[in-house]
């Protein structure tokens, strides 16, 4: 038969874990208040060492026959911790649109600093891809495979130039060369999310090289007084296509970045965090890339003007822009 505890040991014991109590309540509050979305990504991976801590206090209450006040606060406690760990979970099409509204712009959002760099990154090696062209067109050959650059290297005609840039050499053409772009470009993305881990080294080096292939490109048609028109038909899918790929820079380095330099935590749950906010965010560069792929496929060479080529771009930009940094804060206020 359990003994009666003593006042000092019920004290301590209540002194001891009461503030893990009183933390765990106030987060079960928030979230049946509000949503899930209230807490932020620290206090959600806290809540279920809260919960093992609840139970392991009910567990050592009931063992030492603690008063029947405190074990009946307990046992609700925990029974609203379980059944939101492990409750009836969302179905696929609230998780869709709270991917779509909240979780994908959210984690974008919280990547600007490394967005910036991996857009610096691209910046950079574009002038550099332009300028060693420039200084000698052999490096053109160097940058670009035979199969991306589809005759549009130095010894092109500027005739042949325009030609591609408003008929693409024919249907076939197009379809082919719409689908090996997208293919390049989908693999840049994967690559420079999936080598992150080595210190985001490889990364920086692939968004490098992508500017490079851009720089040269260019270049290319700018000597032939063709950069305006080029700078129309890229834009289209481009403005779509490069911000994903600069997404998915900034999703390897937030990774590499947690990996050299985990700050107090440590080195693996630093990389697990950056790699749950780095993966939601390269999720939604899937569907970047696909919409750039149907802009690539459909629109950009059935549009001939320049100037609707331009405004199409220009209007695609503004939207992801709003998407990812506007969206957040007028649906859920600043996180």
């Amino acid at each position: 038969m359990a003994t009666a505890p003593d006042r000092q040991s019920v004290s301590s014991f209540r002194a001891e874990r009461e503030a893990g109590w009183l933390e765990f309540q106030a987060l079960l509050d928030r979230v049946e208040r509000r949503s899930p979305r209230a807490l932020t990504e620290e206090e959600l991976l806290l809540l279920p060492t809260l919960y093992r801590s609840t139970l392991s206090s009910l567990s050592v209450a009931r063992a030492i026959s603690l008063d029947a006040g405190l074990i009946a606060y307990l046992e609700a406690l925990a029974l609203r911790g379980y059944l939101f760990i492990y409750g009836v979970k969302e179905g696929i099409g609230k998780r869709i649109t709270r991917f779509f509204l909240a979780d994908w712009p959210r984690a974008v959002q919280d990547l600007w600093r490394e967005t910036w760099a991996s857009f610096a990154l691209l910046a950079i090696g574009a002038v550099a891809g332009y300028r060693l062209v420039a200084a000698n067109p052999a490096w053109f050959d160097a940058i670009i495979p035979g199969e991306l650059a589809g005759g549009r290297g130095p010894n092109a005609s500027a005739e042949a130039l325009r030609a591609m840039l408003y008929d693409g050499g024919g249907g076939q053409f197009l379809t082919g060369f719409a689908v090996m772009l997208f293919t390049h470009n989908a693999q840049i993305s994967l690559l420079a999310f999936a080598l992150g881990f080595a210190l985001a080294v490889p990364t920086a080096l692939l968004i490098l090289m992508n500017g490079c292939l851009l720089g040269a490109f260019f270049q290319v048609y700018v000597a032939k007084g063709l950069g305006f028109e080029l700078g129309g038909w890229l834009s289209i899918h481009g403005t779509t296509e490069l911000f994903a790929i600069t997404i998915a820079g900034a999703a390897g380095i937030r990774i590499g970045t947690r990996v050299a330099f985990p700050g107090g935590q440590p080195r693996l749950a630093a990389a697990a965090r950056a790699g749950r906010v780095s993966a939601t965010a390269m999720l939604g560069v899937v569907v970047m890339l696909f919409v750039a792929g149907l802009l690539e496929g459909i629109g950009r060479q059935r549009i001939t003007s320049d100037a609707v080529r331009y405004g199409i771009g220009a209007t695609m930009l503004l939207l992801w822009l709003g998407y990812f940094y506007l969206l957040p804060r007028m649906t859920h206020g600043p996180r």
